[in-house]
């Protein structure tokens, strides 16, 4: 990309030792140790790091140009900007011809959820013919038996993102669903994609260490559909407290698709019933019902798949067959997984007090009426505090037997965590406290029998626990299969 043409359409203040504007941008960073040579270097100014002190490094890697907010003390060229994570998102998607507008993208935000619904969707479009990459928590991929590519956010960085549609393009492929986290809509990371479609799922306490109040993360969310114009579609679960507030925010020239289960809703369950196999119910789309017989268990995985369905009817696809390729799908890594039976162990990515509150109903649903139900979970440290003895509480409330351990401590003492989860409960005699994390997972199957069900909480997916400055190998799934002599 040509400097004259960055010039020519981006905001800017000032221009500071900007002579030749033929030269040649061959990249976008705002990584000083990952620029290279003629790349354009962004100062980012973020919650712990300001990439202005880090220009100098930058300018001895090569870059060729920067973005910044506050003059530099060097001699190299600078466009000087009211907002760099603003600009940033404006200059990606100028990098890379504006990929998004080529794409039918829909976007789904809530606090539980995305990651399954992503899923679900993606499903649906290709049972349907037409192919669909996905972007979210597991990272991306090009098709459903594609490999997952990484990603570091649930919502990339806005270089990396627009890459990514980039890519999507070449590929042919006209469908892109993807998360989108309250933390990139905030910090801009999605400005200038092109939405089509916004999905909400639900919205309860979490990442209040970053916006403060339950009001600034709906702000940050309802962007999502604010911003949506005339022909775009909004999915709104009816159920949720916020809905209404959502709802409020859609223009009325977009086209407003609701689905719930107590509620009045386009897309309604009817009927639900669980048992060991899965869930069933009747769905009941705009007067038209259809029987359905889920493999997914719990009431969550009702509302995930209600979402899916709306979206397809949003989307103009085919229902029936939307419903049929729901009954096929038996889950999504880490997402109430059933890793072993006898004792039944389920590895879920549940780390809020919502979450857990739902997959332990869900779990209690499917535990035998002789056995009991085991909870195991930990907090995540750097995050938000006043959660932790919220979901002691919850698990004091819906489970038999509760053992405390760590999640990812970060840089907080795991003890003091702990100590913060076990203030929620009424009395915590007979719970078991055990920092070590796969310690707790071999004293859960210690104090288990074969018709107990326990509930491995807070991780699901993720391979790795950050303790202190270092991060190391785990996997919940992997040491419960190992420890339970799972093959």
């Amino acid at each position: 990309m040509k400097l004259r043409t960055l010039i020519d359409n981006i905001n800017y203040l000032n221009l500071v030792n900007l002579e030749d504007f033929s030269e040649e941008i061959n990249g976008i960073s705002y990584n000083s140790k990952k620029t290279n040579p003629n790349d354009l270097f962004i100062c980012l100014v973020g919650e712990h790091v300001d990439g202005h002190e880090y220009a100098e490094e930058a300018a001895a890697n090569g870059a060729c140009l920067f973005v910044v907010e506050r003059q530099l003390n060097l001699d190299v060229p600078q466009i000087i900007v009211s907002d760099t994570s603003e600009s940033i998102a404006q200059i990606a998607d100028l990098f890379y011809s504006s990929p998004s507008k080529k794409l039918n993208l829909i976007g789904v935000t809530g606090t539980n959820g995305k990651t399954t619904v992503t899923h679900l969707i993606q499903k649906i479009f290709e049972e349907n013919n037409k192919k669909c990459a996905l972007i979210g928590t597991l990272g991306h991929k090009f098709f459903s038996n594609d490999s997952y590519h990484d990603a570091k956010h649930t919502t990339p960085q806005a270089p990396e993102l627009q890459k990514i549609f980039y890519n999507i393009n070449e590929k042919c492929i006209d469908n892109v669903v993807m998360e989108v986290s309250s933390h990139a809509l905030a910090q801009h990371r999605v400005d200038c994609c092109d939405f089509n479609g916004a999905v909400f799922t639900n919205l309860t306490q979490d990442h209040l260490d970053f916006h403060i109040t339950m009001d600034n993360y709906f702000k940050a969310k309802a962007k999502l559909f604010s911003d949506l114009v005339a022909e775009d579609f909004a999915v709104i679960n009816a159920d949720d407290d916020y809905a209404c507030r959502f709802i409020s925010v859609v223009s009325p020239t977009v086209n407003l698709y609701t689905y719930g289960i107590k509620s009045s809703a386009d897309v309604k369950a009817l009927d639900v019933k669980f048992s060991n196999n899965g869930a069933s119910f009747i769905c009941d789309i705009k007067g038209e019902k259809y029987p359905v017989s889920l493999k997914m268990n719990g009431m969550f995985s009702i509302y995930n798949v209600l979402a899916a369905i709306t979206t397809a009817l949003a989307s103009g696809l085919d229902v029936k067959k939307a419903i049929s390729t729901m009954e096929n799908i038996m889950g999504v890594a880490g997402r109430f997984e059933i890793i072993t039976s006898n004792p039944t162990v389920i590895v879920d990515y549940a780390h809020t007090p919502d979450g857990l509150e739902n997959v332990l109903k869900a779990a209690r649903d499917i535990t035998p009426s002789n056995g009991k139900l085991i909870c195991l979970f930990g907090c995540g440290g750097d995050r938000d505090a006043t959660k932790r003895p919220k979901m002691g509480r919850i698990a004091e409330d819906y489970a038999d037997k509760v053992i405390v351990t760590s999640d990812n401590p970060r840089s907080e003492d795991p003890q003091q965590i702990i100590t913060d989860v076990l203030a929620g409960f009424k009395s915590v005699n007979d719970v078991i406290v055990e920092p070590d994390r796969e310690l707790a997972i071999k004293e859960a199957k210690k104090i288990a029998s074969d018709n107990d069900v326990i509930l491995v909480a807070g991780k699901g997916h993720e391979d790795y626990q950050i303790l202190a400055n270092e991060t190391i190998h785990f996997d919940d799934r992997e040491k419960v299969r190992e420890i339970f002599g799972v093959n």
